[in-house]
């Protein structure tokens, strides 16, 4: 991936359209993302900032982002500073990963007031950082940094606001004609590119390169008209997977083999490219004591279910205590008191064969004889109890793998209607923080195919017993992954389309523990097929006369699905 200092370029000149524009909201989802929202040239616009280590970005953004409760003292901070300003100018910094949004706003008696918000995508090093412009001191940021953790600079409310260390390097948007003659003198590789321009990552050095090589011009005329692509905001933004690893860029990636999707902006590039990573992230925040949690309980589940079998196995030879009973007793008058075993003729054999009875030295031939077949009773009671256990513990491990699988794709909405699910199971306590003062009713996630039919998805228990026994119709066609944890999907219409069938199925098997593989099994049948058995667990149904469709799990399907 190549978030450098050419893609920050690009989108630099694609936020122009930002630009005198008025900032009516600011939120903050978390700890490291601040959206806001634009009103410029007619249209609301939102506008993404993330200082997240390994997704730091800025760009528009059509996703929706649920955000807390009580907004962080950040976001109460901008919403001071900076809500209802308008936007001056959006610029980059040196050609580096740096964008500054200078906003003009009131203070608290009226007077106008000039801020700037200094967007540093910079990976782990990444900050938002809002200063004075006049005085150039900080006000606040994202991120803090005291001298014990950055020698180099401060970054705290009332510091002096210092950008990051120079690079020492050349920047390729002001680079001369005569700069260019003289550092191309010589042929240099795409390490030696990156080393000497400031924001080429090692793809967009490659990148250019190539063109040299494939094309007819000299690297000093092809240099100019490669940046200008980027300058003009992208030629056109480009998605690709290499060998598991993703790339993407504002300009055609011709040096990559593979095969190329591309966007009509580069904040279309960014929602696909990083919002599904972003919202797992988000959910990892939420959610990560309930994932140990339910991760624990597996584990747990698992070596109880170990110790059982064990115990299986050892009631299992309650037909061994019982022949040793009864042949003790046809041999009474054949062993005394003090012997430690006997043999005898086991006349149950078709053959005959004699059988070695291990004894009690302390006990009479008639108490050898009852002892075996106490422990015949108890083994007899003891396999009963713990075939009845083994079910029960299969059935628990069942139902935690599968929210386990929920958790790994749910959102933060659909991550508390699991604590409450678990709470409602009598699992696991629920704070008094957490409970929700109101009820309120599931909302599976709702798709519309191809053709126009909507399709509904359930995220969690609640949700999928919601669609499957309040929403649908008896009618309706119903799909599931077979014989695979996942979600409950309702096709809205008792006679679809191959089409939409098709892509309903691709969304169960999105949806569940299958989401990696390929050639997925998926059972489709009517709602009225589908029952519930008495006194099973949250999701859990039975199912007839259903057919199967095998599908691969599409995620570029999924989010146009969504979108639509």
């Amino acid at each position: 991936m190549a978030y450098d200092g050419l893609f920050t370029l690009a989108m630099t000149e694609e936020l122009q359209q930002l630009v005198t524009g008025r900032i009516t909201k600011v939120h903050q989802p978390n700890a490291q993302e601040i959206i806001l929202t634009i009103r410029a040239n007619g249209t609301n616009h939102k506008l993404l900032f993330s200082i997240h280590s390994s997704y730091a970005r800025v760009h528009l953004t059509e996703q929706s982002v649920e955000n807390p409760a009580e907004p962080p003292m950040f976001c109460m901070l901008l919403r001071k500073h900076i809500e209802g300003g308008f936007i001056e100018s959006i610029k980059q910094i040196d050609g580096d990963r740096i964008i500054v949004l200078t906003i003009t706003s009131k203070n608290e008696i009226g007077d106008p007031i000039t801020r700037e918000l200094h967007a540093e995508i910079m990976g782990r090093h990444s900050n938002l950082i809002l200063v004075e412009q006049d005085t150039q001191k900080i006000v606040d940021s994202l991120k803090h940094l005291p001298p014990a953790m950055n020698s180099y600079r401060t970054v705290l409310p009332g510091q002096i606001y210092v950008a990051p260390p120079a690079q020492d390097k050349v920047n390729p948007t002001k680079v001369t004609g005569e700069e260019l003659q003289t550092y191309f003198a010589t042929e240099k590789t795409a390490q030696e590119i990156v080393q000497h321009f400031t924001g080429f990552s090692p793809l967009h050095a490659n990148e250019f390169l190539y063109r040299v090589k494939e094309g007819s011009k000299h690297e000093i005329d092809l240099f100019p008209v490669f940046i200008e692509e980027f300058n003009n905001g992208g030629s056109q933004p480009t998605y690709i997977e290499v060998n598991g690893k993703t790339q993407f860029s504002p300009v055609v990636l011709s040096h990559l083999e593979g095969k190329p999707t591309t966007y009509p902006t580069l904040s279309t590039l960014l929602d696909r490219v990083f919002f599904a990573r972003a919202e797992r992230d988000r959910v990892k925040q939420q959610a990560g004591d309930l994932e140990r949690w339910l991760q624990n309980e597996i584990n747990k589940l698992k070596l109880k279910l170990k110790k059982l079998q064990k115990d299986l196995n050892q009631a299992s030879k309650l037909d061994q205590y019982q022949l040793f009973g009864e042949l003790l007793m046809a041999n009474l008058y054949n062993f005394e008191k003090g012997q430690k075993d006997i043999t005898v003729v086991n006349y149950y054999d078709e053959n005959s064969a004699e059988v070695n009875i291990p004894l009690s030295e302390r006990k009479t031939p008639i108490e050898n004889a009852q002892s075996y077949y106490t422990k015949y009773n108890k083994a007899k009671n003891a396999l009963i109890m713990v075939k009845q256990q083994i079910d029960k513990t299969n059935e628990d491990l069942t139902y935690f793998e599968m929210l386990s699988q929920q958790v790994q794709q749910a959102s933060p909405h659909d991550i508390e209607e699991i604590r409450e699910e678990l709470a409602e199971q009598g699992f696991m306590k629920m704070r008094a923080s957490k409970r929700r003062k109101k009820t309120t009713k599931p909302a599976p996630e709702e798709f519309i195919s191809t053709t126009g039919t909507r399709i509904s998805v359930g995220k969690n228990n609640k949700q999928n017993d919601y669609l499957t026994f309040k929403i649908a119709r008896k009618s309706e066609i119903w799909l599931h992954t077979k014989d695979i944890p996942g979600s409950h999907v309702v096709i809205h219409n008792s006679d679809p389309d191959e089409q939409t069938l098709r892509e309903a199925a691709t969304l169960s098997a999105y949806f569940s523990k299958a989401r990696d593989s390929s050639s997925v099994p998926v059972d489709y049948t009517e709602i009225r097929q589908v029952k519930k058995p008495s006194g099973a667990k949250p999701g859990f149904v039975i199912y007839f006369e259903q057919k199967t469709i095998y599908v691969t799990p599409d995620e570029e399907l999924v989010m146009k699905l969504k979108q639509a």
